[in-house]
C-alpha cells in the first residue's frame, strides 16, 4: 500500500488497511479512495471468481425495479453524474462532503454556526478557483481548453495558445537546451508544429530562410492548469503529481493514450514570423513502454478497467518527449505489480487513471 505513488491532494488512508484495521471507520472520502485507486490493483489475485459470478447472477436475477434505494441522492445518480463526472469521481455522501468543508474553515469551536455564515466563502477566489466563473478563463476559453486534449488529430496546438493557469515556483532563468540534451527535439518539435516553416540550430548553413532557435529556457518544477497542478521530478518533492497521460496519433490513425512521468515544464521564447517574440509553454516528458499484456485487469475479456499495466522502462528520448500543456490529458497513480510470485518474476507499472474535473455550464 505504500508503494502507490498518491499525490498530497487526492486524500489518505488508514496507513495499516493492508491488514485489515481501519475499515469500520472509514469515511465516505476514504472508500472512495480506496475503490478509485487501490482496491483493484491491490485486490485483483485476492477475489475469487464466484464472487464474480454472484454479482452477475445477481444482476439477471434482480432488476432494477426490484432494488429499492435506501438513500434519496441514488434517485438522482445520472443528473449527479452529468454534473460532476463519473460516480467514483466524486464524493458519494453530498452532506458528509459539505460538513468536511466546513469543518476544515477556521471557527472558534464554541459557535460554529454562526461564524460560519458570516465567512465571506464564495469572495475567496482560492477557495473556488476551480470555477470558470470565478477564474479569468472564461467558459468558451475552458472548453476550446478542454477539447485540446480530446482531439489530438485536428489539434494546431503550438503550445503558445493561452491556458486556464500559470506556471509555477520554484524555477531557473536561462538554462541552455544543451544542458538537458532536447536542443535536437526541440528543433524537430517546431519543424512537425509549424510545417511551413524551417528551424534550424545557431551557425548552420542548412537554409538561409530557416528561423534561428534561442538556446535559452526558464525551467519550472510545477504548472497550474485550472485546479490541478502538476509536479515533475525537477522537484522530489511534487514528483508524486508528476504522472501524467496524453493522447497521441499513429500513423495509421488511431488514437492511444499513453502514461509518462514529467522531467521538467519550461517556457521557450521564440519569433516565428521574425518580429515577435512569444513564449511556448511546454513539458518534456519520458514515456513508458508499452506491453503485450496491457489490459491485464479484465473480465470476460473486457477493456472495462481504468488499470492497465505498462513496462517500468521508458522509451528512448525523442521528438514527441516535447508537448505543449495542452495537450495533458490528466494524471494517473503509478504502482510496482508483478504477475507472479516468483522472485525472478518481472516487475510492471500499474497505471491508474485520476479523472480531471472541469467546470463547464
Amino acid at each position: 500500500m505504500n508503494e502507490f505513488q498518491v499525490p498530497a491532494n487526492l486524500g489518505r488512508i488508514p496507513g495499516k488497511i493492508y491488514c485489515g484495521e481501519g475499515f469500520s471507520n472509514f469515511t465516505a472520502d476514504q472508500w472512495r479512495i480506496f475503490i478509485s485507486i487501490y482496491a483493484t490493483v491491490v485486490l485483483w489475485e485476492y477475489l475469487e471468481e464466484k464472487i464474480v459470478d454472484v454479482v452477475t447472477l445477481i444482476e439477471k436475477k434482480y432488476g432494477r425495479n426490484v432494488i429499492t434505494p435506501n438513500l434519496h441522492l441514488l434517485l438522482h445518480l445520472s443528473a449527479c453524474s452529468h454534473d460532476f463526472g463519473p460516480l467514483y469521481a466524486f464524493w458519494y455522501f453530498s452532506f458528509e462532503r459539505m460538513n468536511g468543508i466546513l469543518g476544515l474553515l477556521p471557527n472558534s469551536h464554541q459557535q460554529i454556526e454562526p461564524e460560519l455564515i458570516r465567512l465571506e466563502i464564495l469572495n475567496t477566489h482560492q477557495s473556488v478557483r476551480s470555477l470558470s466563473e470565478m477564474d479569468q478563463f472564461g467558459h468558451d476559453e475552458m472548453r476550446r481548453f478542454w477539447m485540446y486534449s480530446r482531439t489530438i488529430q485536428e489539434s494546431t496546438i503550438s503550445g503558445k495558445e493561452p491556458f486556464p493557469g500559470e506556471m509555477l515556483k520554484p524555477f531557473s532563468e536561462n538554462i541552455p537546451l544543451s544542458a538537458d540534451g532536447i536542443l535536437d527535439l526541440m528543433i524537430a518539435y517546431y519543424n512537425d508544429t509549424y510545417k511551413n516553416l524551417k528551424f534550424r540550430k545557431p551557425f548552420e548553413t542548412d537554409s538561409l530562410n530557416s528561423i534561428i532557435i534561442p538556446l535559452k529556457i526558464n525551467k519550472y518544477c510545477r504548472c497550474r492548469i485550472g485546479s490541478e497542478i502538476f509536479g515533475s521530478t525537477f522537484s522530489p518533492r511534487h514528483q508524486k503529481s508528476s504522472y501524467i497521460l496524453a493522447k497521441f496519433a499513429s500513423e495509421d490513425d488511431s488514437i492511444d493514450i499513453y502514461p509518462g512521468q514529467i522531467q521538467f515544464f519550461f517556457v521557450h521564447e521564440i519569433s516565428t514570423n521574425r518580429i515577435n517574440m512569444e513564449n511556448h509553454y511546454l513539458a518534456y516528458v519520458r514515456w513508458y513502454k508499452k506491453i503485450k499484456n496491457r489490459f491485464y485487469f479484465s473480465i470476460n475479456q473486457e477493456q472495462m478497467c481504468n488499470v492497465e499495466l505498462w513496462d517500468t522502462e521508458f522509451y528512448p528520448k525523442s521528438r514527441d518527449c516535447i508537448i505543449p500543456v495542452h495537450h495533458i490529458f490528466g494524471r494517473f497513480v503509478p504502482v510496482k505489480y508483478k504477475i507472479s510470485d516468483r522472485k525472478n518474476a518481472k516487475e510492471y507499472l500499474a497505471v491508474n487513471s485520476i479523472n480531471r474535473k472541469y467546470n463547464l455550464r
